[in-house]
């Protein structure tokens, strides 16, 4: 029979994680991973380059952690973004930072992220089980014993770590099994929701608007005239609707709108105020002249919104650009001001980058990330209610915690092969 100190079910961020961070400090540490490899889901971040962390301070990190930052406190100063990059470094994987403060590996490839934290978890002596599907975190008196695989298989174990995920990309194994684990051990669940996801809206020109990027825009996304997010960056116009890192991190806050209706309203020319963008319209009209007042919106659109725009405005684009009223020159602004879309949705699980929603922290001490329900089980990553911004601040909660969780379980146990 099978048997360990520590289990950590999943093999992804949190998991690695927690299984290098135990080993090290002495536990026999068995990962547990139902896929054909490990670190599926890294894979398939920053396109494949794996955004692994932000190198911001501490401040700007927890700025971006959208829900429960105070959690995180302990862990993350145990285990922080500079420790994971020098981590990372020292074992020879070279990183860069780019615009943002993210952070990747100077080859862009994933892979090699997920190739280091492997190596370094076999140099520690942890042993791997892949296609090894967890069925039940087995207990006994209020304390993990060990768990029962869906082959009916029971391994034996004195610390269990769920590194599970959430329901993102559930193609690569986030299925939600984490939160029934917690259900089962008593715990309490906010429901999950996709987070970091792109929207559907109800606008057709999006479609034929579909690859555009937009930079150096403002979006305000509001909920029946409540300001639910505004922030000013970059967004891309897709055939279903709006994505773009303004998008996904106003995503974040969809939970905010409690079913009403989302709006979102777009500043093209965030840093012109409507004076002076009337002034900017003007000199173009009369810079063009005789020529159409198609001209006009040209100079200041990229050229697949200028019919759109156009059309909004209620102007006649083929009139003279040097007879535009001064009606149509502020209806131009007013559009280029406030460019609305409608949401009809988001893209789902399937396409969410993390969950929000998970187990509740309340119910987990923020030191150790041990139920305070059930003695041993520890919880880490996505799996818990914390989740933040795009820019590598995600995985790098996942960093921290599992190394929380990792070295926690080590440490009980060590303790309790003593006493």
């Amino acid at each position: 029979m099978t048997n360990a100190d520590v289990i950590i079910i999943g093999g992804g961020a949190a998991g690695l994680s927690a299984s290098v961070h135990a080993a090290e400090a002495g536990a026999r540490v068995l990962l547990l991973e139902k896929n054909e490899k490990l670190g599926k889901k890294i894979y398939i971040t920053g396109k494949g380059r794996c955004n692994l962390t932000n190198a911001c301070d501490r401040n700007t990190f927890f700025e971006n952690v959208v829900r429960n930052p105070r959690f995180l406190y302990g862990a993350f100063g145990r285990y922080s973004n500079y420790d994971v990059m020098a981590d990372l470094e020292e074992r020879g994987l070279r990183l860069k930072t780019e615009r943002g403060e993210r952070v990747f590996p100077e080859s862009d490839k994933a892979s090699d992220v997920t190739a280091a934290w492997e190596k370094r978890a076999r140099q520690a002596g942890v042993r791997v089980r892949l296609h090894a599907e967890v069925a039940e975190v087995l207990a006994e008196d209020g304390a993990v014993t060990g768990v029962r695989l869906k082959s009916g298989e029971v391994i034996p174990a004195r610390a269990v770590i769920a590194a599970t995920g959430g329901l993102s990309y559930p193609s690569t194994g986030s299925t939600g099994d984490g939160y029934r684990f917690a259900k089962e051990a008593g715990h309490k669940v906010t429901p999950p929701r996709p987070s970091l996801v792109p929207f559907n809206v109800q606008e057709a020109c999006c479609r034929t608007f579909s690859g555009l990027s937009l930079k150096n825009v403002s979006l305000l996304a509001e909920a029946e005239g409540e300001e639910l997010y505004y922030g000013f960056g970059e967004m891309l116009f897709t055939h279903f609707g709006v994505s773009g890192p303004l998008v996904l991190t106003a995503s974040c806050y969809l939970d905010k709108a409690a079913g009403r209706a989302v709006t979102l309203h777009i500043d093209l020319k965030p840093a012109l105020s409507a004076d002076q963008l009337m002034a900017r319209i003007l000199r173009e009209c009369e810079a063009a002249g005789a020529k159409q007042k198609k001209a006009v919106l040209g100079k200041l659109l990229p050229a697949s919104m200028v019919d759109e725009v156009g059309a909004r405005a209620g102007i006649d684009l083929t009139g003279k650009a040097a007879e535009m009223p001064a009606a149509e020159r502020e209806s131009l602004a007013t559009v280029l001001k406030d460019f609305t879309l409608h949401v009809t949705g988001t893209r789902g699980f399937a396409e969410a980058i993390v969950t929000q929603g998970g187990v509740d922290v309340k119910e987990i001490s923020p030191q150790t990330m041990e139920s305070k329900k059930v003695s041993g089980l520890y919880f880490a990553g996505e799996v818990l209610d914390v989740d933040a911004h795009t820019g590598g601040f995600n995985l790098q909660i996942a960093w921290s915690t599992g190394a929380a969780a990792g070295k926690a379980a080590a440490a009980k146990v060590g303790e309790e092969t003593t006493t």
